[in-house]
């Protein structure tokens, strides 16, 4: 039996909010149905079937059969050393077994993503989904694209009518380009650029988000200005060396901006992992995060404000949300063809959401 967190709202509960919160259901441009659902099944999360972790159990499975063949094409390679650009090269190789081997892993691994989506589709918040954005790093690789087709086909193959799509933006910079839709136009006006972070469960990413408003105050086309990267997995600090480390960065870009004369909005947008409540605590999901980041003894946005200096004279105000919400986000100026549309991020896990355009 398939069971789901109750993550929505009742309906006539769903209005604008009179002040922002954390994680909120009604953002300027739309509803978030739901987000952060973890389905499950005997074998557990329905999610984990579709992630980074997942293709990689698949290729080394495969690989252990050929290597009792002795037709591994990667020899001994360790398995963190096989590169999405690895696998690419593999497909256009000439050499039939290393290519045959790409292709079977992905094939496979479409299998389960198509599985996933059939299961998102029978939950009620994501009945007549006509659309599903695919983010994560995977899919700006040709193995990704390539997954994400063979997906299409099989659903379609069942005569389910979902088009899936690529998020348009740069994997890396999606996560950071949606948080300037979370806060409603007044919060930016007058200002060039907004602050953000997307943490996720290998790296961090932080970033001054250009805001390209158009004639109506639209963000149509905010870009990133500058960012930098962490890969915190690597480094595997305590809590308070991870938030120290992000507010450091971020410190860097504040100077770097004021620097080239930049309007910098006194706003910064979070896209974290798990279940985020009106207050700013994680309530679940932030398990691959560095240290004990959940529960109602840590709030991300106090304990970097701590560490942040001032716009200008003003405090900086924090916006969080799940960072699958966030990164589909970054493609609202894209779903004005659709009313009702998702995003599935293929990371450490799967992240989702689900959302409904605003008029």
């Amino acid at each position: 039996m398939t069971k789901a967190q109750d993550t929505t709202l009742p309906e006539e509960t769903i209005t604008p909010p009179a002040v922002l919160v954390h994680g909120g259901r009604v953002l300027p441009a739309v509803t978030v149905d739901t987000y952060n659902e973890e389905l499950r099944d005997e074998e557990g999360f329905v999610g984990d079937r579709a992630s980074r972790r997942a293709f990689h159990a698949i290729l080394a499975d495969w690989r252990d059969r050929l290597k009792e063949r002795g037709e591994d094409p990667f020899g001994d390679v360790p398995m963190e050393e096989i590169s999405k650009s690895k696998l690419d090269k593999m497909l256009s190789s000439g050499d039939p077994v290393s290519a045959g081997l790409v292709h079977t892993v992905v094939e496979e691994f479409a299998g389960e993503l198509a599985t996933v989506i059939r299961r998102f589709l029978r939950l009620d918040t994501w009945k007549d989904t006509q659309r599903i954005v695919i983010g994560g790093g995977m899919i700006g690789s040709r193995i990704g694209e390539l997954a994400m087709g063979r997906t299409s086909i099989m659903l379609a193959a069942d005569g389910i009518k979902i088009e899936l799509a690529a998020i348009q933006n740069d994997p890396d910079e999606a996560g950071l380009i949606g948080a300037v839709h979370l806060a409603p136009s007044w919060v930016m006006a007058g200002h060039d650029a907004i602050l953000a972070v997307d943490i996720g469960g290998t790296n961090v990413r932080v970033g001054v988000v250009e805001l390209n408003s158009g004639k109506r105050g639209e963000i149509e086309e905010a870009d990133v200005w500058k960012r930098q990267v962490w890969r915190h997995a690597d480094d595997k600090p305590g809590r308070d060396e991870a938030v120290e480390k992000i507010a450091a960065m971020l410190a860097k870009l504040i100077d770097r901006a004021g620097e080239e004369k930049m309007k910098l909005a006194p706003f910064m947008g979070i896209g974290c992992p798990g279940l985020i409540d009106e207050h700013g605590f994680i309530l679940k999901g932030g398990q691959n995060l560095p240290g004990n980041w959940e529960g109602k003894s840590f709030n991300l946005a106090a304990a970097l404000s701590a560490h942040l200096p001032k716009i200008g004279a003003h405090d900086i105000f924090i916006q969080i949300h799940n960072d699958a919400v966030v990164q589909g986000l970054s493609e609202v100026p894209n779903m004005k063809d659709v009313e009702h549309w998702g995003v599935m991020t293929i990371g450490t896990g799967l992240g989702n959401a689900r959302f409904t355009n605003r008029e």
